[in-house]
């Protein structure tokens, strides 16, 4: 499902505007469990542990020197049996080819920012979108 789907469903007008209301004497907050009590440890729920969330940081550059630096930082996120999100460092190696991340053979100055995620859908279909900041 796209981001922008994921928007039109969120953002919809045809919502009644008692739906997206807060109760009375709330203050602005809603308690949320931590926990689903739901069991998706069935293979039918694979979908949900394909996802894998990068955290990309990488920098390159040539020093007044001439020498050439680069510093690279990844995190990757997953979801195990049941749903539990579990975050731990990687390597730039690690990140998916699909990823806008290019890191130059010769050494020049270069910037990359992103979360970059990707999964299988329940038909096996693979997805991913990048988001630069």
């Amino acid at each position: 499902m796209s981001l922008e789907r994921l928007f039109d469903i969120a953002f919809r007008s045809d919502l009644p505007s008692t739906a997206l209301s807060l109760p009375q004497g709330s203050a602005g907050l809603i308690p949320v469990d931590a926990q689903a009590d739901v069991d998706i440890s069935d293979p039918a729920f694979d979908f949900v542990r394909s996802i894998r969330v990068f955290e990309i940081t990488y920098q390159q550059r040539r020093s007044s020197d001439g020498d050439c630096n680069s510093w690279g930082s990844v995190y990757m996120g997953s979801y195990g049996d049941q749903g539990e999100y579990s975050r731990r460092r990687s390597s730039v190696s690690a990140v998916p080819t699909a990823s806008d991340l290019a890191v130059p053979a010769d050494c020049h100055n270069y910037w990359h920012r992103s979360v970059f995620v990707e999964w299988r859908d329940y038909e096996g279909s693979y997805g991913h979108e990048e988001v630069h900041y």
